[in-house]
């Protein structure tokens, strides 16, 4: 691990106070115009300066003719050119005295033939200058605290605590959107592509003292250094945790791989044994990858697998519960205190058992206080899982009902929804255990998202929910046992 996180090779890369761009233009149809797009609409607060042959301002800012016009060194070098001139550049970058370097063009070792000496060429050149470079093949970078994007889409959202590497740069950008659905967003994202100078070990070592980061992300389709990878991912799983997802397992993504960023795909058990033996929780899909990280990077962890359920409607309880064992999870029985403290609570249409059913029960202050309370002290479980339903409709309704003038309604059932958040907060700060929660409304209904907001994983239905809880127990276990044998050497 390095001593401090400036130390990296990609701090300047990710937190650069100049870039000089080459290969943006005035025409909108050009790639390089849209990283410069993005750079420029996110705020960057450092210099830039364009590359051109031909025009004095590109994109509304002064244009050079060539790197070594500039009135300054840029700390970062952002390269979006023709394959056979990309070389060249790197050179003049070199000389100017840059020594750090995204380059986003493909047509390197990932399309083969030419393009492998091309590729090495590039290497070449910046071992001669001393330039550590992202890519080829790559969109480079986001960092929203820094106000830094080079990817080729608008950034969304608000920062995050998920820190991501990824050997594709459309779980990079693409995720933007997605995130924020989730109140969710990145620390840094790198996008690594060809990997022919800084590689995953190296991000992963960043991410890891990055003190944004909570949680690390990895999108793998073949790894290069395996012992620096293992060595790395065992240093940073006992403070933080990685969860990766591969896809180079079968055939098929093997070859998608290959011709993807020239990465060489291994078998899948033995991805299966390398995720093991470094404390990396392993996701099977890009939706599940962030899931977890959600869970991960938000709840304390759970030392147990025990859950208990709470829900006013037998259908998602009774679901819930199969998501439950089907992930491995347990729900054990509630204790003689816990029954006797819900009877004054759960009315008698009810079911006091795990799932605890509320039904139709009109007070819902205490499905939002003093149900879930006794729940989290429950000494025979570890985690609550919590059924969301809560509507807006339905809240506005009840307002009608105890005669809230119309104008009003709205303002007071947002009101309400507050409350009820605010009470399941309180819990929360009070207790040690994780409170999850699912549901079937929209994320962005006001009760939903008020407590997404505030940081609690709600997830679209309960297997999500129980896939996410089991791989935080999954995570406890595998940082524990890494702890162990630490100490034992």
């Amino acid at each position: 691990m390095i001593g401090s996180i400036e130390a990296s090779p990609l701090y300047r890369i990710a937190n650069p106070k100049s870039i000089v761009v080459f290969g943006a233009s005035n025409s909108i149809t050009s790639m390089g115009t849209s990283l410069l797009d993005s750079v420029l609409s996110l705020g960057f607060e450092g210099d830039i300066y364009p590359i051109h042959p031909q025009e004095d301002r590109v994109q509304n800012v002064k244009a050079y003719r060539s790197v070594l016009d500039l009135p300054i060194v840029p700390e970062l070098a952002l390269i979006v050119l023709p394959t056979r001139i990309v070389s060249e550049s790197l050179d003049a970058c070199g000389r100017k005295g840059i020594r750090r370097a995204i380059i986003v063009s493909g047509g390197f070792k990932e399309v083969g033939g030419e393009g492998v000496s091309l590729e090495k060429e590039l290497v070449t050149v910046a071992q001669k200058y001393g330039i550590r470079f992202l890519g080829p093949n790559c969109i480079g970078v986001a960092n929203p605290r820094g106000k830094l994007n080079t990817t080729f889409m608008s950034f969304q959202g608000n920062p995050g605590f998920i820190g991501m590497a990824s050997q594709s740069g459309s779980f990079v950008t693409q995720m933007f959107g997605y995130l924020s659905d989730y109140a969710l967003g990145f620390s840094t994202a790198f996008s690594v592509g060809n990997e022919a100078n800084i590689d995953l070990v190296d991000c992963m070592e960043y991410l890891g003292a990055c003190p944004d980061t909570k949680v690390i992300a990895l999108y793998i389709e073949g790894i290069r250094r395996g012992r620096a990878f293992v060595e790395m991912a065992r240093s940073i799983v006992p403070k933080k945790p990685i969860v990766a997802l591969y896809i180079g397992g079968s055939e098929a993504g093997s070859r998608a791989g290959l011709s993807h960023t020239g990465a060489l795909a291994g078998p899948d058990k033995l991805y299966e044994g390398i995720f093991r033996q470094s404390g990396i929780i392993r996701a099977h899909s890009v939706m599940e990858m962030f899931d977890i990280c959600w869970m991960l990077g938000s709840l304390p962890g759970t030392k147990g697998r025990r859950v208990v359920i709470q829900t006013h409607s037998g259908g998602p309880g009774a679901e819930a519960a199969d998501a439950c064992a089907r992930a491995g999870l347990e729900l054990p029985p509630l204790s003689p205190e816990t029954i006797k403290r819900l009877r004054a609570f759960v009315p008698r249409t009810g079911s006091i058992s795990n799932p605890v059913d509320f039904t139709f029960g009109k007070n819902l202050i205490d499905y939002f206080s003093e149900i879930p309370k006794a729940l989290l002290d429950e000494k025979n479980a570890d985690i609550l899982l919590f059924y969301f339903f809560a509507p807006s409709q339905r809240l506005e309704r009840m307002m009608r009902q105890m005669g809230v003038p119309p104008e009003k309604v709205k303002e007071r059932a947002s009101k309400m929804a507050n409350e009820y958040s605010g009470s399941i907060m309180r819990l929360i700060e009070s207790h040690h255990k994780p409170l999850v929660g699912y549901t079937f409304q929209n994320v962005k209904d006001p009760l939903v998202r008020v407590l997404i907001e505030r940081g609690i994983p709600i997830f679209p239905g309960p297997q999500r929910a129980a896939r996410a809880i089991e791989a935080a127990y999954e995570y406890t276990r595998l940082r524990d046992k890494i702890l162990a044998a630490d100490s034992q050497e």
